[in-house]
């Protein structure tokens, strides 16, 4: 998978692309037009100064009249002979440029006879270095330039993103009372995109407002049907009821605790109003695990399950016992439904506690997902929806804990969740 480059680095290296592309032109046409002019007006003075040579000094006998740094040869004149190097040049214009000479070489063939004039030309060939030196330095300057404009403009072209981002990142934005982000940035794209983080954040406050607010409108109207139910099952419970019918009304009994314990904790969690504060409680671990044990017990027992409540090493920390009790119940109750036969763990430890079944476990292909809500296993049973274990992880965030499942080599499931 290629990874993708950030931003401001792509917006730097378009910058030096550009310049580069651009000053790279620049540089090779000024090359290109230096040895156009170097080939086409030196080739045409040596065209010229040899015609002088040819029609007013030899055509009168006289020896060619030179500077100092230009030579005739001809093929046909005594002391003139063509040196071997130029012998097999073709006729026109030539350079010819080596570690130790440097000359411009012009040929023309008439009839048999054939001239050679060569120019020393040390001096230019010393001054076109110095101008390609300085093409090349230009050149790199410009790339260096273009490469911190790139850097600035994408410091400048970001700041606002980058700002939007913060702003929007920040939990306050979630408050109802929040400002919008639009009026904050000119009416341009970054303003059009601070519009629709405006509208998308108004949708999500209005949906976790009404999530909110049923949460603790239910859980408030259930308690009272719930004291009912309670009263009526200790009214049962003083009658005088055979065996089956006294299992019935525990299993109620247990059903009615279980709920008031869950509606506390719905009601809790929604005056939260979604605030990162654990809530603090003076509860050990200890007694929430022997109070839940006591309430398990017997649910265990009745399905053939060996339950056993092992302390592993002691904890001194001091938990809210709604929370606490929800998570421990909720793992029990889920090691209950999926476990057939042999036996259910709860064990404590220093900061931690797990619940480990002999159940059939869960895949490895599945564990990552079986936090979310209404995922159950594949050996679910019973009417449950399957947010027992997302009530289990939403309690843990909410408090700073941690929740995690694997599946012993042995078999079975083991959750295990840290305090802290």
């Amino acid at each position: 998978m290629i990874r993708k480059q950030p931003l401001r680095r792509r917006i730097v290296i378009a910058f030096t692309l550009m310049t580069l592309a651009v000053s790279g032109v620049f540089s090779l046409g000024i090359v290109a037009i230096v040895h156009f002019v170097e080939e086409h007006l030196v080739s045409q003075e040596m065209s010229e100064e040899l015609d002088s040579v040819l029609e007013q000094d030899l055509a009168q006998g006289l020896p060619p009249r030179l500077d100092a740094k230009t030579r005739l040869y001809a093929s046909h004149m005594p002391g003139y002979e063509i040196p071997q190097p130029l012998r097999d040049l073709d006729e026109g214009f030539s350079e010819l440029v080596d570690d130790e000479f440097a000359a411009y070489v012009y040929i023309r063939q008439i009839g048999t006879q054939r001239f050679v004039l060569v120019q020393e030309q040390a001096e230019f060939e010393a001054r076109e270095k110095v101008l390609f030196a300085v093409v090349f330095a230009g050149f790199m300057l410009s790339v260096l330039l273009g490469c911190l404009l790139g850097w600035l403009m994408a410091q400048k072209i970001l700041a606002p993103i980058i700002r939007l981002a913060g702003q929007v990142r920040h939990r306050d934005q979630l408050l109802l009372l929040a400002p919008p982000l639009a009026p904050d940035y000119p009416d341009d794209e970054v303003g059009h995109l601070a519009e629709a983080f405006d509208s998308t954040l108004s949708q999500l406050r209005r949906s976790l407002e009404r999530e909110r607010l049923f949460t603790g409108d239910v859980s408030h109207e259930l308690r009272t049907p719930l004291m009912i139910i309670a009263t009526s099952t200790e009214l049962l419970e003083a009658a005088q009821l055979g065996e089956r019918e006294q299992r019935q009304v525990d299993r109620i009994a247990r059903a009615a605790e279980e709920m008031r314990e869950l509606v506390g904790t719905f009601l809790l969690l929604a005056r939260a109003k979604g605030q990162p504060v654990k809530m603090t409680g003076n509860a050990s671990l200890l007694s929430v695990a022997q109070e839940q044990t006591e309430r398990w017990h017997s649910a265990f027992a009745e399905k053939g399950l060996s339950f056993e409540l092992i302390v592993e090493a002691e904890d001194a920390g001091q938990y809210h016992p709604g929370l606490l009790g929800t998570v421990m119940s909720n793992l029990l109750r889920n090691a209950l439904h999926y476990t057939e036969q042999g036996q259910v763990r709860l064990l404590l430890g220093a900061g931690c506690f797990r619940v480990e079944d002999t159940g059939p476990g869960v895949p490895r292909d599945q564990q990552s997902d079986i936090f979310e809500p209404f995922v159950r296993g594949s050996q679910a049973r019973g009417e449950g929806l399957g947010l027992g274990l997302s009530l289990v992880k939403r309690i843990c965030a909410h408090q700073g804990w941690s929740v995690t499942m694997y599946s012993p080599a042995a078999g079975g499931s083991c959750f295990e969740v840290r305090l802290g």
